[in-house]
């Protein structure tokens, strides 16, 4: 991956704790292997992990590159919503992971998709064709590019927030607001560095919200992404008290039975690369989903006299 150099301006401590706050794509297991592999210099001089990083450091990291797997194409099953020359939208099934990685070599989307089309080449090895990701246990809608250009409009897009995307999502508890918004910066958490938090120093993250359903200690919501950080809307919504049913690392621990987190990528909204015509594309609930809905008592609000 090549080197890379930032100077202590805010975060302090333990050198490899510092390390993971100012390079969030790595956790501090990771920069601890490189602190003992002396792939870390402070000062232009070797430090041991529990070296107290201060003001003014200028630390340099020699990030190794990644572990490449021998990806193979796999014949199987795929939801393909929409396909042309540049892109397809595929509606992922919760419990499949989106591209492959250490401990996931197969059986993910990835591997589907290059049985099926080629893909760009923009995210290299382990994530070709992948423009956005959603978690394993979320399913729903994703866009994929089958060509580098596509996949620099379809990018180039998104971070402009040019995209349409609402997820729908079941939570803990029964919301008094109709709609609202939550501004909330996301980074990864000082106290569990598995999870996302919210965070004073993080990056800008803004969810949209609306009730479509109440029901006795649960509410049926539509989630829109103004931005897309890792773990978005869970996050979220845990952190205004009511977090996704189902979520086995946000929610708590005494919530409805299943596979993961009740969230679903229901509706995508896109401009084709080529063309430039907006497309909208949606993908009904899903079965284990409706079913669970069907289960639960609608709540009745009392009207006044």
């Amino acid at each position: 991956m090549g080197q890379t150099t930032f100077t202590v301006d805010e975060q302090v401590g333990r050198l490899d704790k510092v390390i993971a706050q100012y390079l969030p794509d790595y956790s501090r297991s990771q920069a601890n292997e490189w602190i003992k592999e002396e792939r870390v210099l402070v000062n232009s001089e070797v430090k041991k992990a529990k070296y107290q990083a201060k003001l003014g450091d200028e630390i340099q990291v020699d990030i190794p590159d990644p572990i490449t797997l021998d990806l193979k194409a796999e014949n199987l099953p795929l939801d393909i919503i929409y396909e042309d020359d540049d892109l397809l939208v595929v509606n992922k099934p919760q419990g499949m992971v989106v591209h492959p990685a250490l401990g996931h070599p197969d059986g993910t989307l990835v591997n589907a998709l290059m049985y099926h089309t080629p893909l760009s080449n923009i995210n290299g090895v382990l994530r070709p064709g992948i423009v956005h990701r959603i978690d394993k246990d979320t399913s729903g809608l994703l866009m994929v590019a089958k060509n580098d250009h596509a996949h620099e409009t379809l990018s180039e897009n998104l971070k402009a927030k040019k995209n349409l995307r609402e997820y729908l999502v079941l939570v803990h508890g029964e919301f008094k607001e109709n709609s609202g918004t939550i501004n909330a910066p996301l980074g990864r958490s000082n106290k569990d560095r598995k999870k996302q938090a919210v965070v004073a120093n993080g990056r800008e993250a803004v969810t949209h919200f609306k009730v479509l359903r109440r029901y006795v200690g649960y509410t049926l919501l539509s989630a829109t992404l103004e931005t897309g950080r890792t773990h978005q809307i869970r996050v979220h919504l845990a952190y205004i008290g009511h977090p996704v049913a189902g979520d086995p690392l946000y929610g708590p621990k005494k919530t409805l039975p299943g596979n993961g987190q009740y969230l679903h990528a229901h509706t995508l909204g896109l401009t084709q690369p080529t063309t430039g015509e907006e497309l909208i594309f949606e993908a009904p609930l899903p079965d284990y989903f409706t079913a669970m809905l069907s289960q639960l008592e609608p709540y009745n609000e009392m009207s006044e006299d």
